[in-house]
């Protein structure tokens, strides 16, 4: 997969790592060990035989997804978004599902990259990232939601998969469903993917439920495996500030400073930072 978002997306090394979570260096040899066994072992470059196709298939979905997640908040430079990214990542889920309209993952990602594509629009302000409580609701693309919310009807089985799960969160935020939902679904996608990733964000969505002080003490357990991502940070620095923590609150803007390296992002956390301490 890694080497894929490499040669055939044309993904950085840095971005692909920051993708991974891991070190820029890691990832670097990552890739270079990538390409040494497909020296070594002579592998030919073919279209598989259809047999092998769907076990192939995760993979696939899991490039999209790294490619539109790229697009929708870039690693760094100047804007939040890289349209072209995210809309070649829309169109390449179209055409799975076109090819595999029967696999209820390909239809969960395609609704998926629709229902967070959808607020795209609102998500920028000025420069600077807006987060989704404050955005302007009618700013959202409300065909591109319908089409998401169809899709994810159409996909949605007896046995739910994590695309799907996610498309059921992003179906959520943007009909403002119960947050104890969020929470149920997130509790599913962290059996099915467990990872400190989802576990921030369920983080979040406990929050949202039952307040600031429950997030924060499950972001307590993840200091280690997310110290060097900022959107750890980020949400603890937010979760502080809403508790009333201010210095520490700050302290952590301070920190997810640090590592972010996007500019709409690094606008947000400076406008939050200045309103603790002026």
């Amino acid at each position: 997969m890694v080497l894929a978002l490499r040669t055939l997306t044309g993904l950085s090394t840095a971005e692909i790592a920051r993708a991974f979570g891991v070190p820029e260096a890691t990832m670097a040899k990552r890739l270079v060990r990538a390409k040494q066994k497909i020296r070594d072992a002579g592998i030919p470059y073919r279209v598989p035989p259809a047999r092998l196709l769907p076990a192939r298939t995760r993979a696939v979905l899991g490039v999209v997804y790294l490619l539109f997640n790229e697009g929708y908040v870039a690693t760094s430079g100047a804007d939040l978004h890289r349209p072209v990214l995210a809309e070649e990542a829309l169109r390449l889920a179209a055409l799975l599902v076109s090819l595999m309209p029967s696999d209820s993952e390909v239809r969960g990602l395609h609704a998926l990259l629709l229902l967070q594509h959808a607020r795209s629009s609102a998500r920028v302000a000025d420069g600077v990232l807006v987060p989704l409580e404050e955005q302007d609701r009618s700013r959202w693309d409300r065909a591109l939601i319908a089409a998401g919310l169809a899709e994810l009807r159409a996909a949605v089985r007896e046995e739910v998969g994590p695309y799907q799960l996610q498309a059921m969160i992003a179906a959520c935020h943007v009909t403002a469903a119960d947050p104890v939902r969020i929470v149920e679904l997130y509790d599913a996608l962290l059996a099915r993917v467990p990872s400190p990733t989802v576990e921030l964000n369920r983080a979040v969505a406990v929050a949202m439920r039952s307040g600031p002080d429950a997030g924060l003490a499950l972001l307590d357990d993840l200091t280690g495996p997310l110290d060097r991502n900022h959107l750890f940070h980020a949400a603890r620095a937010d979760l502080l500030r809403r508790a009333g923590r201010v210095e520490q609150a700050a302290e952590a803007y301070r920190v997810a400073l640090e590592l972010t390296s996007n500019d709409a992002e690094r606008a947000y956390l400076r406008r939050r930072l200045d309103e603790l301490t002026r």
